[in-house]
Parts: structure tokens; C-alpha cells; sequence
């Protein structure tokens, strides 16, 4: 990709936005779609959570000042947009985010675009039992091999608590899968 100010510029540019936000999207849709449905499970949830980060994208682009990567910054927008949907969610349930996100992994198996096997429904479910935060930072550091200086970006927390959530994330997994 072209320099990353040139980029904006031209998602900025009224004559050059539209091409530039499809070339966006192309860009990143793929990346942004995973991250989403590793945080809410379900493929239709995932798709309308991820037209709202494009919208908020498009719409806040003029606003980005550059303090990060611009994926990084998406990548917040992302992540915020699933906090968000998931609170909704568990609101209108009555439960926690925590207790609302173990009760949708059950959403999985009938999930015709999931067609893991038995070991990957088991390590999805021990991913689904951890604390919110430290299945953020485990999916964004294990399947997303972000950085932890890039998850401290995106969810604004320092390196060190990342490295402990993400210890304490891999421990707990480890424990599950030998239990089942």
C-alpha cells in the first residue's frame, strides 16, 4: 500500500474518497471481518458490526489524526463497535458480556460456516469462558499476531498488562482443553 498519509489524503480528498474507501475496504474487510466474528461468534452479527465500523470509518476519517496506524485505528473502531453490540446484546438478555458469550458459543455448531472439528469447537468454548478482556487480547495476539505495542494502541492498555492477560489467557486455555 501507498504511503499511509498519502492514503488518507486521498480517503480525505472529496474527488479521490470513493475510489480510496473501496480500496480501503478491500483492504482490510477480510481482517476486520475475522477479528469481529472471534469476538461475537455469529456470521450475521459480524456482518452488521462490520458495515458499522466502515460507516464510522468513513464518516471519522476527517477526524483521524494519525496518532496511530490507520488499521490500528480501525481496528479500535472494530473492536469498540463489538463491545458495544455485545453490551446490547447482554443487556437485553439480562446477563453479563462474560455470561452472554459463553452462551453463544452453543450458535457455533449450527453455524453452517463453521465446519471445525471437535478439538476446534473445544479450544473455541475455552476462548469463550475467559474474562472479556483477556479474550481480546489472546485472539489479537494469537490469531491475529498482532504486536503487543499494536493491541496497546487499539485497546489502550499497557504492554505489561497485556503479556499478563495473555499468560493468564493461555493458562486457562491449556487447563480447559486438558479437561476435555
Amino acid at each position: 500500500m501507498e504511503n499511509e498519509k498519502l492514503f488518507i489524503n486521498r480517503l480525505i480528498d472529496p474527488k479521490t474518497k470513493d475510489k480510496a474507501f473501496r480500496e480501503l475496504v478491500r483492504l482490510y474487510q477480510e481482517r476486520l471481518y475475522w477479528h469481529i466474528r472471534k469476538i461475537l461468534i455469529s456470521h450475521e452479527d459480524t456482518n452488521d458490526v462490520l458495515q458499522n465500523t466502515f460507516i464510522k470509518v468513513h464518516k471519522g476519517i476527517a477526524n483521524f489524526k494519525g496518532d496511530s496506524k490507520l488499521f490500528s485505528w480501525m481496528y479500535r473502531i472494530a473492536t469498540n463497535e463489538s463491545i458495544t453490540f455485545l453490551n446490547k446484546r447482554a443487556k437485553e438478555k439480562n446477563v453479563s458480556i462474560d455470561e452472554y458469550q459463553i452462551t453463544s458459543i452453543h450458535s457455533l455448531q449450527d453455524d453452517i460456516l463453521f465446519d471445525g472439528s471437535a478439538i476446534q469447537e473445544i479450544l473455541q468454548k475455552a476462548i469463550q469462558e475467559l474474562p472479556h478482556k483477556q479474550r481480546l487480547v489472546f485472539n489479537m495476539k494469537y490469531f491475529d499476531n498482532l504486536k503487543y505495542e499494536e493491541i496497546s494502541e487499539i485497546l489502550d492498555t499497557s504492554v505489561g498488562a497485556l503479556k499478563a492477560s495473555y499468560f493468564h489467557a493461555v493458562k486457562k486455555i491449556k487447563q480447559h482443553i486438558e479437561e476435555h
